[in-house]
């Protein structure tokens, strides 16, 4: 494990931004259509897109872009909407491209601008006693449905800087959003992401949150491959089928790893919070031979994933990344991941429900911590 640590701690030095910055006009082709189905979605933060015109500092840029995720938590909690925020960062970036700089100038800023509009620079859990980290991700299969929204990253808005006290001090909640691009997690955006907080032992429980199925499921044994066939939001597809699962890269090499890893959730106290769904310990996953409700890690050992119990996509593979970046720094704490109940388009009600279940969950949690 510790010549694994090594050899992924060398490759994380290796992230690539250029290649993001070339495919990501794949995304902000869709923003015309976006604002004519949702005319007034980017009221809120047509004054801050408006700065970015030429002559603008970088610092300057950077303000846009805090402010603009200021906002979109604003929105999130005033109208129970996460979609404002995925659709400015996608404008911002489309002016951004428009400006009088050079391909190579520009690279930075839209990398930078992509970060300070997911929340990442700016994870503070000042004072608190015990912290959470939390991830959601961007509304995705929007071809399908350009109006859709995704409640996890309703979740990660709203709870983003929540604070509550327990019987041992003061709880805060820091959250950051996530792509729903397959070459991000490629260039070990995950890995990067958490490894300090792991590494340093700052954090004291860590949860990946997506949309899945009809009720809530804790995900039990996430797995390696990829087997989904649907794209990611750069339409990308990676070839991976259910007879034909594939390891994920990490930089410049294969993600390396066991073919499940097991979640460190307290969730039986999870399954207490009250609210609208059933709150499902997952233990299903698939494999090249089946089917099957697993009891372990060990029944898993000589097994190929197929789909862990969050599935063969990018929510399954955020959770086995996380989880396996624990075991690798013997980090000693609840790491997992919730999947909420699925929404067609956007359903403010039943969203706001699926938030404060999930908020239910965290609270619950906080007191074993």
């Amino acid at each position: 494990m510790s010549r694994l640590l090594a050899l992924n701690s060398r490759l994380l030095l290796v992230l690539l931004a250029l290649p993001l910055a070339a495919f990501a006009d794949v995304e902000e082709a869709r923003v015309d259509k976006a604002i004519a189905a949702m005319p007034q979605l980017l009221a809120p933060f047509d004054s801050e897109l408006d700065k970015i015109t030429k002559g603008i500092s970088a610092a300057e840029l950077d303000q846009v872009a805090i402010a603009g995720w200021q906002t979109g938590k604003q929105v999130a909690q005033s109208q129970g909407d996460d979609r404002g925020l995925y659709w400015f960062r996608l404008a911002g970036k489309q002016r951004i491209r428009q400006l009088p700089l050079t391909e190579a100038e520009k690279a930075p800023l839209l990398q930078r601008f992509e970060r300070l509009t997911r929340g990442i620079e700016q994870v503070d859990f000042g004072n608190a006693d015990k912290r959470i980290l939390l991830t959601g991700f961007d509304p995705f299969f929007l071809d399908r449905n350009i109006k859709q929204s995704n409640p996890s990253g309703l979740a990660a808005l709203q709870l983003d800087g929540t604070e509550w006290q327990t019987a041992t001090g003061k709880v805060r909640v820091e959250t950051v959003l996530i792509p729903v691009r397959f070459a991000d997690f490629d260039q070990g955006m995950i890995e990067q992401l958490v490894q300090p907080y792991l590494q340093d032992n700052s954090i004291d429980m860590l949860v990946t949150v997506s949309m899945g199925r009809d009720h809530f499921d804790l995900e039990r044994f996430p797995g390696k491959r990829r087997s989904s066939v649907a794209p990611d939001n750069l339409n990308v597809y990676t070839g991976a089928n259910a007879s034909k699962p594939l390891i994920p890269p990490l930089c410049h090499g294969p993600l390396l790893g066991p073919e499940f890893v097991e979640f460190s959730l307290p969730v039986k106290t999870m399954q207490q919070a009250a609210g609208d769904f059933q709150i499902n310990d997952n233990r299903e996953v698939e494999t090249l031979t089946g089917t099957f409700e697993a009891n372990s890690l060990e029944q898993l050992r000589e097994h190929t994933a197929v789909q862990g119990g969050g599935g063969g996509y990018l929510s399954n593979e955020i959770s086995y990344r996380t989880i396996r970046m624990r075991d690798m720094f013997n980090a000693d704490l609840p790491v997992g991941h919730i999947h909420t109940p699925r929404i067609s388009g956007y359903d403010k009600a039943k969203e706001q429900a699926i938030v404060e279940q999930i908020t239910e969950m965290l609270m619950h949690a906080a007191v074993e911590l």
